[in-house]
């Protein structure tokens, strides 16, 4: 009864807001007195209804708090702070007692007279309220953060308030704004209306005082330089329908030299949000990169002095070129969300203890995602990634490895497993003390099935080696396809692929690939290099000081063209490609790749005849492994063949790793000598 009370009081009011909204007219000679004329009648009640519409507010304050947290004797000034609601919502993300100030500035009375009872009421001894015009206002100390929380398009001479608040922060300050807002005719991608939008909510929210034209977001730019930014659309309380777009920014001073890894790490990623291509899945193929940087790193040669361009894929090995030394690792996928994985693994290792990164990535669940999320994540993600992994952070409920193209492959082997009573099998398999164990419980059981003609192995064959499940569970296209059955049986070429990993690679202390594949996480002795504790301590201190990672969604050869490059790992891409799209790579390959450049890539062809094709671009080319040689290829072992091709113009002595080397005992990225590698 008394819910029900509170409830029906708490409709009265938000009508009441409403009404005031859309129905009063607003008097007044000054705009102090308009403001009063509008918030008088709502003060009491402004609190509640503005929760659930200013929906930018509680995600900038927590962007402005995970890059101050950490910090002490700071001051905040709220200009245009109204009830002083943002200091309460600031509390759940930052101490309050990190602020030995915190100034609510606001010209409204009615606004000032709630504040000052909050104030009260929670004990705030370090809130100061002060009733006066944001433009004017200066405080005695210079301000660590300055934030605009829905009232920059309320203040008619904005450029003057922005002038003053940019003149009182520290060097290192930073500025923080959430309003609603309209596009430019001409803007970026992720803030751009139609003309009928821009027209729309312009006219509406003119009714009340409040100017959405693109100019303050553009005089905020050309002042501060952009941290984060974040575009969106948020419901209208007792509204069906209509979504008002409002937006959150983070800007520093343009003249800052301090360096100050916490607050303003090296970005990686642009903040637009792209659509995933037809044809591919709502989200990643891969959660893990599907190919084995301990054989890369053997003829790669990589130093400080390098510019790297691989594909995606889950990221692991982008991070593990960032980890053995590169100075610059672009990674480029078609997929955006094979994208947004990446940047979810490059900020988890910025921000989050190795820990919570380990039961995100190595056990794949995590009880306090949609938490660490909110609060260390999103303010260093895309507008893209936020919105995917808002989406699917539930992804972290029962293991991420179970989602994607593998998850699905990982999904079907853990429920026939489970079905067959098997899940002991695997355990034993991947916890094998030996590989000598470990082949012989393989080759008692499954192996000893699948090399025989019978009805497991075409069950097998029919369920595991099909189109669909190919394409949407192990990423292998149609043109991979074909060059398979060009050269093998698909089922055959499968069998093998499973035998000699079995045979070679421990399952227990080094094959992480199939480790995952089989248990959907991984050990702590059995993981990516980023999930061993000594060198995510590395990656951390890397990514965040360094401009070492850039991190694109893009066509693979627009990315080669936009600069030029010492290393191209193009992975299988090739075995993808039609000839004409094989002959544009080449000339990009040609123009792109300085001299001596390296360009490695696998292929599910032993001899690919796309290998000429680079080679007449100018590459000497040279096979480093075949199953033509031998059965065991690498950790993953799904490919045919490994190809590296040197540019043309560079050292005639081609250098080869015999073992790879030691992320931590690099030093500037230089490698010791390696021994000749003949064609």
């Amino acid at each position: 009864m008394v819910l029900g009370l509170r409830t029906a009081y708490g409709v009265i009011q938000d009508m009441q807001c409403l009404s005031s909204m859309w129905f009063k007219k607003i008097k007044g000679n000054t705009h102090k007195d308009r403001l009063e004329s509008f918030y008088s009648p709502q003060a009491h009640a402004y609190d509640r209804f503005r929760a659930n519409f200013l929906h930018a507010r509680r995600p900038m304050l927590a962007a402005c708090a995970a890059r101050l947290r950490g910090s002490t004797g700071m001051v905040w000034v709220d200009l245009g702070g109204g009830t002083a609601e943002n200091v309460d919502l600031m509390a759940e993300f930052i101490d309050l007692a990190a602020f030995d100030k915190i100034y609510v500035v606001d010209i409204t009375p009615s606004l000032c007279r709630v504040a000052e009872q909050k104030v009260k009421q929670r004990g705030w001894t370090n809130v100061v309220i002060v009733e006066g015009d944001a433009c004017a206002f200066v405080p005695p100390e210079k301000a660590t953060l300055v934030t605009f929380s829905y009232s920059l398009s309320m203040i008619p001479p904005f450029m003057d308030a922005v002038d003053s608040a940019t003149g009182y922060m520290e060097e290192d300050g930073i500025m923080g704004v959430a309003d609603f807002f309209t596009s430019a005719k001409f803007d970026l991608p992720n803030r751009q209306h139609t003309y009928n939008q821009r027209m729309f909510w312009r006219s509406c929210f003119d009714l009340d005082g409040i100017d959405l034209s693109p100019e303050r977001r553009q005089y905020l730019e050309h002042k501060l330089e952009t941290v984060y930014e974040y575009n969106g659309r948020g419901k209208i309380p007792y509204v069906p329908y209509l979504r008002a777009p409002f937006y959150i920014w983070v800007g520093r001073r343009r003249d800052c030299q301090k360096v100050n890894l916490v607050r303003f790490p090296a970005r990686a990623a642009d903040d637009l949000e792209f659509k995933i291509p037809p044809g591919f899945p709502p989200t990643f193929l891969y959660s893990l990169s599907w190919e084995d940087p301990r054989e890369d790193d053997k003829v790669l040669d990589i130093n400080a002095a390098d510019t790297i361009l691989t594909l995606t894929s889950g990221g692991c090995n982008a991070l593990d070129l960032v980890l053995q030394g590169a100075g610059k690792v672009v990674g480029v996928d078609i997929n955006p969300a094979q994208s947004y994985l990446l940047e979810l693994k490059r900020a988890a290792i910025l921000r989050l203890p190795f820990e919570d990164v380990w039961k995100m990535f190595g056990e794949g669940i995590h009880e306090n995602f949609p938490g660490l999320l909110e609060r260390e994540l999103v303010p260093f993600l895309s507008q893209g990634a936020t919105n995917f992994w808002r989406q699917k952070k539930y992804y972290f409920r029962n293991g991420i490895y179970f989602h994607g193209g593998m998850g699905r492959l990982i999904r079907a082997v853990r429920v026939l497993a489970k079905l067959t009573r098997m899940e002991k099998w695997i355990d034993n398999l991947v916890n094998a003390p030996s590989v000598e164990t470990q082949y012989e419980i393989w080759t008692n059981t499954i192996g000893r099935w699948l090399t025989r003609a019978n009805m497991f192995a075409r069950i097998f064959g029919f369920f595991f080696t099909n189109r669909v499940v190919l394409w949407f569970c192990a990423g292998i296209s149609r043109g991979q396809l074909r060059l398979i059955r060009k050269e093998d049986n698909v089922y055959r070429y499968v069998v093998r692929c499973l035998d000699s990993v079995a045979e070679t690679t421990s399952l227990r202390d080094s094959n992480y690939f199939y480790r995952c594949c089989l248990t959907a996480q991984f050990s702590r002795n059995c993981c990516p290099r980023f999930l061993q504790e000594p060198c995510f301590n590395k990656l951390k201190t890397e990514l965040a000081a360094r401009d070492c990672m850039l991190i694109s969604t893009s066509f693979f050869v627009e990315e080669l063209r936009a600069r030029m490059y010492t290393k191209v790992i193009l992975m299988d891409h090739v075995d993808w490609l039609g000839q004409r799209d094989i002959d544009t790579l080449c000339e990009a390959l040609r123009d792109q790749v300085k001299p001596g450049g390296r360009v490695i890539w696998r292929s599910a062809s032993r001899n690919p005849e796309y290998a000429k094709d680079i080679e007449k671009a100018g590459f000497k080319v040279v096979q480093v492994r075949s199953i033509t040689q031998q059965q065991y290829m690498d950790r993953v072992n799904m490919y045919a063949s490994f190809y590296v091709a040197i540019r043309n113009g560079g050292p005639e002595n081609i250098q080869i790793f015999n073992e790879p080397p030691n992320p931590l005992a690099l030093t500037n990225g230089a490698n010791a000598a390696a021994p000749a590698l003949s064609s």
